[in-house]
Order: C-alpha cells, then structure tokens, then sequence
C-alpha cells in the first residue's frame, strides 16, 4: 500500500510522536508498503491557521497517492489531514494522543483542573477555545476511525464528543523489553518532560522541599531537555521516577521506568492507573502532602525493595510490530 504518516514531529526532534512516527513507519516499510512522512518544518514558526493551511498543501500530493493515512494527534497534524482525506476521499486514522483543548486552557488560564474535572464541569472557554472544541468535533466525526492509547481517555472523549457510534479503538503504548538497570548510587528522583503548567511542577518542588526536611537523602532532578536516548540511559541508574502532571493519559516516561525496573511515583488521574495500579505508587495531583508522604514512602529501603520487586515482576510487552499490526488490522476494517 502507499501510506502517508502524518506527525508534528520527528527525528531529530525529541519528543513521543517523533519516536512513534519512526518506529510505525519502519515496520510498514518493511512490510512493503511505500511510506511517506510528513512532519512539521517551517510550519512551526507559522501562526496557528496559516501553518494548518500549508501543510494541508503540503500533504495534497502524497495524500491522493495514499491508501490509508494515518495522523498522529487531532489538532495540528489531524485537522488538515481530515480535511485533506475528506477531498479527496481516502481514509484516515486519527490517533488521539493528548489533549489539545484542555492543554491550552490550562496553560492560558492557570486554572489546575485535571482532564476529567475539565470536561465535567465544562468551564467558560474563550472564543479561541470554543472554536478548538468545534474543530476538534469535526475531526472525530469525520476521521475514518480513532485511535486511543487507554481505554480511560476513550471513554472521556467519547462521553464528551457524542461519539458513540463511531469508530473507536484502543492501541496500547510501546511496553518494550526489560533493559539492564544499576542500582543507584543516591536517592534521586527524575523528573522528565516539558515544563508547562498541566506538568504540576511547582507542585513537585514545594513537595520535594518538604520531604527533604524529613530526609536530606532524597534529592529532585528535572530534565526538560535530553534525547530520548540519553533519558533512557540516565534512567538505568537512577533511584526513582516521579511524575505528578495533573493528569497524564499514557506516558512513555514512565514505561521506560518499568522498562529499566525502576519504581515510580506517578498521578492517580492516568490512564495507566487500571493496568499498572498494584506496580507503581499514584498520588493525588492536588494533595501536596500526599505527595510529600508517597515521596518518603518510598525513599524508605523496605517500601522501595518492594516496589522495585513489584516492577521487576512486570513482564507484560507490547512491540512496535504488534502496534503496526493493530493500525492495519483496524485499516482492514474499516
């Protein structure tokens, strides 16, 4: 088949979709199948809106030779793919990765609600947003089919766009093999991501602040900034991972923790919390002091001997060839 990817980012950019663009799009070319990548480039200095427009001219060609496309997010990449699949008749598969709306108005309003309470209590949304929500709508109703990462995130999604009648899937994250851990030489918990609002930072460090007057041991790093490779190696050897976002639907951070069988602390609003909720220590994003106690809960060597056993015992796999398989068995159904 001709299959066009469609992605914000990719190598050499840091970041999930860029990892998953290339890794999808090497299993299809070995598969066959002629492949085409179309990321982000100049449309990242553009303005919202101009830059949907150009891509969406960028795609054109590739799009009519395509059989199937598939979009890694809804908003940057998604909006002008469906409306580009839409001309010219093809199908598209939309892979809802964030959440762009709810991201935003966090981000703008500084109101800390997480995903969940975002949707249920519907606050006041700017015209900017109301017309995100709207565009976002669009891009559900008229994708070929949807996919998600948890079924946690589908079902908000879903309550909240009115897509009960729609095609809706659920593809697993990457869950990759056990790699070589060493055991750390200080009690360091790692943070890892980008440094925005929903990420509960200040949170974190107030929480951290706190705990270090109980246990000058522990000690904070956050990275904000490193490939995806040197994180994973930085990870072998550190004590912890920590991530308090205010929600975080399926975070790669943490399958790497598991990956090199280190504990985690992460939020109870996830869609792992199901999967991975007897694995990890989940914390309430909101409760600092929660926060404070689950960070000397496991800076405790008896607490953390039983955590890092619970995650060594953890042998579940889900490969990029599986999810690859996922992607063209839902193409087939369609």
């Amino acid at each position: 088949m001709n299959i066009l990817i469609c992605t914000g980012i990719y190598p050499p950019d840091i970041g999930g979709p860029a990892e998953y663009a290339k890794n999808i799009a090497e299993e299809l070319i070995l598969r066959g199948n002629d492949v085409a990548v179309a990321s982000y480039n100049k449309e990242k200095k553009m303005p919202v809106g101009i830059r949907h427009i150009f891509y969406f001219f960028k795609i054109l060609p590739d799009m009519i030779r395509a059989d199937l496309v598939i979009a890694l997010d809804t908003f940057s990449v998604g909006l002008p793919a469906v409306f580009a699949a839409k001309l010219v008749n093809r199908k598209i598969v939309v892979r809802v990765a964030g959440d762009f709306l709810w991201e935003s108005y966090i981000g703008k309003s500084g109101d800390m609600m997480t995903l969940k309470d975002f949707y249920d209590k519907k606050p006041e949304l700017s015209f900017k947003q109301k017309l995100t929500f709207s565009l976002s709508e669009y891009v559900f109703n008229n994708c070929s089919a949807l996919v998600f990462s948890t079924d946690w995130q589908k079902e908000i999604i879903s309550e909240n766009y009115d897509l009960k009648n729609k095609n809706l899937f659920v593809v697993e994250n990457f869950y990759g093999e056990k790699i070589k851990s060493f055991e750390p030489k200080e009690k360091n918990y790692i943070f890892a991501g980008r440094p925005i609002r929903l990420k509960n930072l200040e949170r974190l460090k107030t929480a951290f602040a706190q705990a270090q007057k109980r246990d000058p041991r522990i000690k904070l790093e956050i990275i904000s900034k490193m490939s995806h490779a040197e994180l994973a190696e930085k990870m072998r050897s550190c004590y912890a991972v920590i991530l308090p976002s205010l929600s975080d639907i399926s975070p790669n951070f943490i399958l790497d923790a598991i990956r090199a069988d280190k504990p985690f602390i992460l939020t109870k609003e996830t869609g792992f919390y199901d999967k991975l909720g007897g694995i990890g220590v989940f914390i309430d994003p909101s409760d600092t002091s929660g926060i404070v106690e689950k960070i000397l809960f496991l800076a405790d060597d008896k607490n953390y001997a039983e955590y890092r056993k619970r995650v060594s015992g953890f042998k579940f796999t889900h490969s990029w060839k599986e999810i690859t398989d996922n992607f063209l068995e839902i193409y087939k159904n369609l």
